[in-house]
Order: C-alpha cells, then structure tokens, then sequence
C-alpha cells in the first residue's frame, strides 16, 4: 500500500497537469454569436464524434444541449448510479426526471438529522420534500430508489459521545431514521456524518452506523454512507476513512459515496480529480476488491475557476461554463496525465484565469475506469452539468 501511495505521489507532483500552461486565444469574440442546437439529437454523443480529447468551444455550445432523446433512459453503465439533486439547482429535479433511467439512486439534499436532548432526535428539511416529484421519478424508472442525504447538523463531541456510549439513544435514533423514512417514503438514507467526527472517535461512529444499518434494513430500508477520499489529496498519506474502517463497515453497509472530487492543490491552478489519485483512491480502500460494487465512486458535473491574480478558485456550473467558452472562444487542453481539459482566458480587469470543467471525454475516461475497477458512480450534482453528459450513462 505504501508503495501504492508513493507511485500516486510521484505521478501527480510531476506530471502534466502542473507543467506550464498551453496559451489560449482570449480573445472575445468580434464577430457572430456561437449557435446553440435547441433540438434533439436521433443519436448520442458516442456516435456523433464528440467524445473526442481535442474539442473546439464553439462545438461545446452547439451541442451541449443536444441530448439523444430516444434514449435518453437506455442504461451504457450497468453499475449503481447515484445522483445527488439539490434544492436549490431546480434543474436537477428536471433531470432526474428526464433521464431516471439511468439512475439506480437518487439522493435529494434535503434532510439534517439533529440531537434535541437525551434520546430525543428530530429530521428537519421535510419542508423542501416533494413527493409529486418522487412520484414523477419512479414512474419514469422501474427499480429506481429514492435514497435522501441525511446530514448529521449541530452535533457537539458531548452529543456523539452520549450516543455511542447509549443503546438506548441508538434505538431511539434508529427507530426516528425509520419512522421518517416509511411516513415519507423514502428507500433509505444517505448518511453524511464521518467528516465531523475525529479520528480516534470512528470505533464509536462504527458501532453506531452498524445499529443503524440493522435497523433499517430490518425495515426494508437502504443505508449508504458519505465517505472522504481513502487517500488525502495532495500527498501521499491515508485519508479519514481508511481500509480499516472499510473492512468494518462493507459487509453492513449497502453502499458509500467516495468524493473523488475537490482536489486541493498547493500548486494553482490544479484539476478537480486527477485520474490517478480516483484510481488510487478505490485501491487503497478495497485492494481485494472484495466490495468494490458498493463504492460509489465520486464523480463532478462541476468545475473550478482559477484567478491567477487572486490566487484563488471558485466552483463553476454549467450556464457560466457555456458563457464563458461563447465570450472567449478558448482553445480546450486536455491534460493527459489528470484526464481532464482546461483552457486560459482573460478578463478585462480580472487578470489571466484558468478553468477545469468535465467534458465529454472527461466524463467517459471516468467511466472507463468506474468499469475497470468494478465500482459504481456517485454524481455531484444533476444540475451542474452539460445535458448532454447523460447520453454516456
């Protein structure tokens, strides 16, 4: 393993993605606006020769909302396929309608579970749930389970404390997760909660997530866990959850989202998720890959915006991406060591940027690997992206 970690270390300290950048034409355009197709495509990007690593910006934006209708629910990747759809990205609620096909979970980000006093626990979000919309999503897709993101809000050291020191207070959670879950018809959970709990604390956060997974599927009910990159990004060290914890908590567990995204870098600008620290990620935690079907492996429909000026980044979705290619015209760079493009622009008073956004190929390249390593994909988020993407799922 440790081998492993320093070969991942070397590749991403010296290879591609940190070599200077191509130059680009920053430009604005001085002439016509780029078109944008408003019709559907009778065929996927697969066959229309997008999916390539030299696209041109003024292709992006004539195709990027040119989705193959006919199938838009024929499945390409037989693995899990989670997609998280957020409150305030409506089109997401529009693509997990349209595209349910694809999807095997759908993970609305709408609950918070909080700790009101001794065995006392109470779900709030219920107001943002939408059970028109649940409706609409499985009439589209047979089998499709809706699975919410439960994120553990509030919670003090004393709350966790009181809790896995108390099988009283495990019962009393479990049975609130189970009463929530079958009042609003829900398949399960997605538990958001081991980023907010220290390391030496995880034997008693095991436990508890062990009583909360024979509870619900005692009921019927799926219980899948957010979990942090098995290997910290930008070094070569363990992550917060390690193949310790995996080997313990895999069997009880239905799933877990592994964010293979957000990669930090000391070194600006820097990809979102190099491929080979993705990689490294699912072998550090499952070597054997004994459970490989239950990691969800991180995937962003997101992209990042670098200042060079400000030496900062900013998350960028889809509607910005597509103003900026029509504004520019840049030419795309594909980073062969990240498997990710990129391009350079500049704005009038802002200074030289730099911005990482999926592509095509991009996407597929990810796919690739989910297929070679047996894993199934976790998606963040359903709005962020280009429509198109989903012709590759």
């Amino acid at each position: 393993m440790k081998a492993l970690l320093h070969a991942l270390w070397l590749a991403l300290a010296w290879g591609s993605v940190h070599t200077t950048l191509s130059k680009s034409d920053t430009k604005k355009a001085t002439s016509k606006t780029l078109l944008e197709k408003t019709q559907f495509s009778d065929k996927p990007v697969q066959d229309r020769g997008l999916v390539v690593t030299d696209p041109r910006a003024e292709d992006v934006v004539l195709e990027h909302r040119s989705y193959c209708s006919a199938k838009a629910r024929e499945r390409h990747f037989t693995g899990d396929v989670l997609g998280y759809v957020t409150p305030w990205n409506s089109h997401g609620y529009d693509i997990a309608k349209t595209f349910g096909g694809k999807f095997t979970l759908i993970s609305p980000v709408w609950l918070q579970l909080k700790r009101r006093g001794r065995e006392m626990f109470e779900v709030t979000g219920l107001h943002d749930v939408d059970q028109g919309w649940m409706r609409a999503v499985r009439k589209q897709a047979k089998g499709l389970r809706i699975v919410p993101r439960l994120l553990f809000e509030d919670w003090t050291h004393e709350d966790f404390q009181s809790v896995w020191d108390s099988e009283d207070e495990i019962e009393e959670l479990s049975k609130t997760m189970v009463q929530v879950a079958k009042s609003q018809h829900f398949d399960g959970f997605v538990i958001e909660v081991w980023s907010q709990v220290l390391g030496h604390e995880h034997t008693g956060l095991v436990h508890v997530l062990t009583h909360l997974a024979e509870a619900l599927h005692q009921a019927r009910l799926l219980a899948i866990l957010v979990v942090p990159p098995a290997v910290t990004p930008g070094t070569n060290r363990l992550g917060a959850f390690t193949h310790r914890e995996w080997e313990q908590l895999a069997p009880v567990l239905d799933g877990f989202s592994l964010m293979t995204y957000d990669y930090p870098s000391a070194q600006q600008p820097s990809p979102n998720a190099p491929l080979p620290w993705v990689r490294a990620c699912v072998q550090v935690l499952d070597p054997s890959a004994r459970w490989r079907s239950k990691i969800l492996l991180g995937l962003n429909f997101y992209g990042t915006d670098h200042s060079a000026s400000r030496g900062a980044r900013e998350p960028v979705l889809g509607p910005r991406y597509i103003q900026t290619l029509k504004e520019h015209r840049p030419q795309m760079v594909w980073d062969t060591q990240a498997a990710e493009h990129f391009f350079e622009y500049k704005k009038s008073r802002g200074g030289r940027h730099v911005m990482f956004y999926p592509t095509l190929k991009s996407v597929q390249v990810r796919l690739e690997l989910a297929r070679e390593l047996g894993v199934g994909l976790s998606i963040w988020e359903l709005g962020q992206g280009l429509d198109y993407f989903y012709d590759l799922l």
